[in-house]
């Protein structure tokens, strides 16, 4: 299958002479206009990635205080690995009844890893897994609150899809679940498994997964609740880039409609160990070079979300340092435990010295926040 068939019909001569110059897309978004569709198109085919490196750098000075670049300590505990949904982008799932390598995390071992984050100075929890079959409401509400009764820890927990499946086998509508969940002491929603948040895309690479507007509608539920959220894109697989910032598109639209998002974290496709190996060849595979210029661009397109966050877990430490001069203002997480990213063949640790140390090299300062972007230590 060649390329331009595994991303649909690339666009025409006339289509790409009618995009926008880059200049004039790069002078409307430093005026403060919001760039369209188009406009966004332009700057992701332009491959002028210092440009708009600069311009995204200048717009995310003027969201936040350009002095400083936060991070987070939490761990990303994925209580079980047990799926029925099948992605052929996931290496990280197993089918149920696998006995071998399927797991469901008993309380005492989450108990633990909960109290190795709190006593490193963690202030969250990340907690994500698959769709288990077995597993409805009441277990979730029965460990969070026994989670809230030991620990004060902020709880991040469940990406729409997740909730969506726990609605549908507890049959309860969305906004239910949300309600029990969140009195149960779920504190904010992570924004996984929004790949690309257009449902051509979704056939492809996870038929069974969650569809674009009923993610969308799990993230529209929480912010109605009053929940926080965060917004990601996964991204350089068969994804055309027009389909790249319809994506973001969705995200914009909703934040003008809620407010709920505090971040986007977007990431490129990572393929060993999954079933979109042979899909993908190696002349597609994303950069570096194209993670940021596609991150410098979604700072310039979300013109209404406050955060970009690095993505050093896919990308490398690095690449990671030079993204915070790409429009992003935030380094993410130590993350003490990582195991769906690792499970795709790209394994990268850090510390908080080393995150520390990567900040200051960048000519700021660090500063480490919770999961709603309030300080807890400024490392001056």
């Amino acid at each position: 299958m060649s390329v331009a068939a595994r991303v649909g019909q690339p666009p025409s001569t006339d289509q790409l002479q009618a995009l926008p110059r880059t200049r004039e897309v790069l002078d409307k978004a430093l005026s403060g206009e919001r760039i369209s569709d188009m406009d966004a198109i332009a700057l992701l085919r332009s491959r002028d990635l210092v440009s708009v490196g600069r311009v995204a750098n200048e717009i995310r000075n003027r969201l936040v205080d350009p002095a400083r670049v936060t991070f987070i300590v939490d761990r990303n505990l994925n209580y079980t690995n047990v799926c029925v949904t099948d992605c052929d982008f996931c290496a990280f799932y197993r089918r149920p009844g696998d006995q071998r390598e399927g797991y469901l995390l008993p309380k005492p071992v989450i108990f633990k890893k909960i109290e190795e984050t709190l006593a490193i100075g963690g202030t969250g929890l990340l907690m994500q897994g698959g769709h288990h079959p077995d597993l409805g409401i009441d277990y979730y509400e029965d460990l969070f609150r026994s989670i809230k009764a030991r620990y004060k820890i902020h709880l991040h927990a469940l990406s729409p899809p997740e909730i969506q499946h726990v609605a549908r086998r507890s049959k309860l509508t969305v906004a239910e679940t949300l309600t029990r969940l969140r009195d149960a002491g779920l504190d904010s929603v992570p924004g996984g498994g929004a790949e690309i948040l257009v449902d051509r895309v979704r056939r492809i690479i996870a038929p069974k997964k969650t569809k674009t507007d009923e993610w969308l509608d799990v993230m529209r539920q929480a912010h109605r609740l009053g929940m926080s959220t965060t917004a990601t894109m996964m991204y350089g697989h068969v994804e055309t880039l027009e389909e790249r910032v319809e994506h973001m598109r969705r995200i914009r639209e909703l934040q003008d409609e809620t407010r709920g998002f505090r971040a986007f974290i977007s990431w490129t496709f990572q393929r060993d160990g999954n079933r979109m190996d042979e899909v993908v060849p190696d002349a597609a595979m994303p950069t570096s070079f194209d993670y940021l210029l596609t991150q410098a661009v979604s700072r310039i397109y979300l013109d209404n979300v406050p955060h970009i966050q690095s993505s050093w877990v896919t990308q490398g430490m690095k690449i990671g340092q030079v993204a915070l001069s790409f429009g992003a203002d935030d380094m993410g997480s130590v993350m003490i435990e990582e195991n769906v990213v690792s499970a795709a063949g790209t394994t990268h640790r850090t510390t908080t010295d080393e995150l520390v140390h990567l900040i200051r090299s960048a000519g700021k300062i660090p500063v480490q926040r919770d999961t709603l972007y309030r300080d807890v230590k400024v490392f001056a």
